[in-house]
């Protein structure tokens, strides 16, 4: 359990736009499966049974690209507890070098499968993810 997790991805043809490098919707698709890997590794079985996550904000800068073939290692880092049913995630997206490409902070509430609503997150479903 960490507030960090770590996944590759690697540029397949069907991810590469007109200007032949990575669309900026994959981008946003790869940051999606890297908090839901995240939340499936690390989460209790019961909260993955009761919660489900959606997306509420981006905030993204885009600072270079790949191309096809090429490997990029994301990391997804919670740096702070939730705020009622919310919780920020920052996800930095590395090349070969190590040279940073893509970062972003994205913000994700917490849904009660059972009722479709809003559920604060309770410090118990918070604890795998906080830091130290």
């Amino acid at each position: 359990m960490s507030h960090r997790f770590t996944l590759s991805f690697t540029a397949l043809p069907e991810h590469i736009d007109e200007n032949g490098h990575v669309n900026n919707t994959v981008w946003v698709r790869w940051m999606e499966e890297i908090a839901t890997a995240h939340w499936m590794a690390d989460a209790r079985p019961e909260d993955v049974e009761a919660y489900v996550w959606v997306v509420t904000r981006h905030e993204i800068d885009y600072r270079a690209n790949v191309g096809p073939g090429e490997q990029v290692e994301a990391t997804t880092e919670i740096r702070e507890g939730p705020t009622g049913a919310r919780f920020d995630r920052h996800v930095i997206f590395r090349d070969a070098a190590g040279k940073e490409l893509v970062r972003a902070k994205t913000t994700w509430a917490m849904i009660d499968r059972t009722t479709g609503r809003l559920a604060r997150v309770q410090p118990e479903v918070a604890a795998p993810f906080l830091p130290g």
